[in-house]
């Protein structure tokens, strides 16, 4: 197809990690479809993306560019954190007019692109909606997280008038038997769901909560957008897929996306190559470690991307790696600990010195996928959790905030391929649970659940599968509904 006629998607993700990452599989598939493809950072990400993976990262191909877009914040630092609350305040008041910028030099005659044709857009992005809208072509939200995830900020609002949220005193925030309490009648949600196993935004005594809002105008504003795309599969989230169905536009999963990609992209070519870590990867010879152990014989300990702990945490959390006996593999971010530099003292590296591998970012999916890994000790995180499954690895989890705590809930009580964490991390209890999962009877019945949910997240996304036909849908009748007509034109 000549690169003029070619149809241009815009792919705006959310600034940060978890969020990028499903964004850029998705935009890489499409590229495999024929799309030109535009790929928009914040500015604030694009210098650290250059920083971590070289000045030549992001060069792309003619018909898979990268662009940057302000967001109204910056960070000398180029390993921090954006501010969550500031971000969103940017998101709802002034991320609008400078993506409506974007698109209009992205559709400058002349320009050396195509007109933009479509949007997809990460649903935290939902300014995208309304600037799609302005310029008359179809948009697409990407829904980053779980399913569950989704229907638990979407009942946001009915824990509010039920008189659960916001807590009556800032004491429940952190009161276990407060938060062990059992709610009823939230549709799409499993049985037994408690205030602990919804978001964790809704921990807050403040109705005007910045985060609480944001989260849940966000989950309101999904009805908006042309049709939502999922990275899940429906044999997984059935229930729960079922009843956003009933509220939401046309929606189409194609997930585990990150499997998908891998089966559809070509190896080894420039599109291929294109990375989104924030962090820079080591290997370290990571993997020929890992070649040197026997089967699900290590434990691979990896919080994402934002997670933060208490240096006390820390500190239970290496000693119980120690205590448990089994190898392991750990990703420590200089950022891991809260205002401090992650730092273990020299006991501790002495005494696992020979059955430990720790870096400070690696090839997560490679890693998971590895035969010698038996166990991940995760945040919870769906990306994560959905390499763990395609890799029929059960998990060990200790959720941190946003939806992690649902995603979790999911995976120990619904598919019965994880164990939660207690909140207050006990060296002692974490070296038992590693224990039990690694070769006690529990552990062999996780094993056995994963394994099964491995062969049907391959199954979803083999040639001719339920991801493909789901793809096919919805360019055929969302990206490419209008592709031919001026839509590049106000309507």
């Amino acid at each position: 197809m000549e690169a003029g006629k070619k149809p241009h998607v815009v792919c705006m993700p959310a600034a940060a990690q978890g969020h990028i990452t499903p964004m850029l599989k998705l935009a890489k598939i499409l590229h495999t479809r024929g799309f030109h493809v535009t790929f928009v950072n914040t500015e604030f990400n694009q210098r650290r993306l250059l920083e971590t993976r070289g000045p030549a990262a992001l060069d792309g191909l003619p018909d898979f560019r990268f662009d940057a877009m302000w967001d109204g914040l910056s960070s000398p630092d180029a390993d921090a954190h954006q501010n969550l609350p500031e971000l969103c305040y940017a998101v709802m008041n002034t991320c609008l007019p400078q993506f409506m910028a974007l698109l209009a030099k992205l559709n400058v005659p002349g320009s050396g692109v195509p007109p933009v044709t479509c949007i997809i857009a990460d649903s935290v992005m939902s300014f995208a909606y309304d600037a799609a809208k302005e310029i008359g072509v179809p948009c697409a939200a990407l829904w980053t997280s779980s399913a569950c995830g989704f229907m638990g900020y979407r009942h946001s609002r009915q824990l509010i008038e039920q008189g659960f949220v916001p807590f009556k005193d800032e004491a429940l925030v952190t009161d276990k038997g407060h938060l062990d309490t059992v709610v009823h009648g939230f549709r799409g949600m499993c049985e037994g769901m408690r205030l602990r196993d919804f978001h964790s935004f809704i921990r807050t005594t403040d109705r005007e909560d910045a985060l609480l809002n944001f989260v849940m105008a966000m989950a309101e504003r999904l009805s908006l957008p042309n049709a939502v795309v999922l990275n899940t599969f429906d044999e997984i989230e059935g229930p729960v897929l079922d009843a956003m169905r009933d509220i939401l536009p046309p929606m189409y999963t194609v997930g585990p996306l990150h499997r998908y990609a891998s089966l559809v992209v070509p190896a080894g070519t420039v599109v291929d190559g294109l990375g989104s870590n924030l962090w820079k990867e080591e290997d370290d010879g990571l993997l020929e470690w890992l070649d040197g152990h026997g089967a699900s014989s290590v434990v691979y300990v990896n919080y994402g991307s934002i997670t933060v702990m208490s240096n006390e945490e820390l500190l239970e959390f290496a000693w119980g790696l120690a205590g448990s006996g089994y190898p392991f593999v750990w990703n420590i971010r200089p950022d891991l600990v809260r205002g401090d530099t992650a730092v273990l003292p020299p006991e501790f590296m002495s005494s696992v010195s020979d059955r430990s591998m720790l870096t400070t970012w690696c090839a997560q999916e490679k890693v998971i996928a590895h035969e010698a890994v038996g166990v991940f000790l995760t945040h919870s995180g769906w990306n994560s959790t959905l390499k763990s499954i395609c890799a029929g690895v059960p998990m060990l989890s200790w959720p941190f905030f946003s939806e992690q705590q649902t995603n979790c809930r999911y995976k120990c009580t619904e598919w019965g391929i994880g164990m939660e964490i207690g909140g207050e991390v006990k060296r002692v209890e974490l070296a038992q649970m590693i224990q039990e999962t690694m070769e006690g009877e529990k552990g062999h019945q996780m094993r056995k659940r994963s394994a099964e949910w491995k062969e049907k997240a391959v199954r979803a996304t083999l040639p001719g599968g339920p991801a493909e036909a789901n793809l096919d849908a919805l360019i055929s009748d969302v990206l490419l509904a209008r592709f031919g007509s001026p839509n590049n034109e106000k309507k």
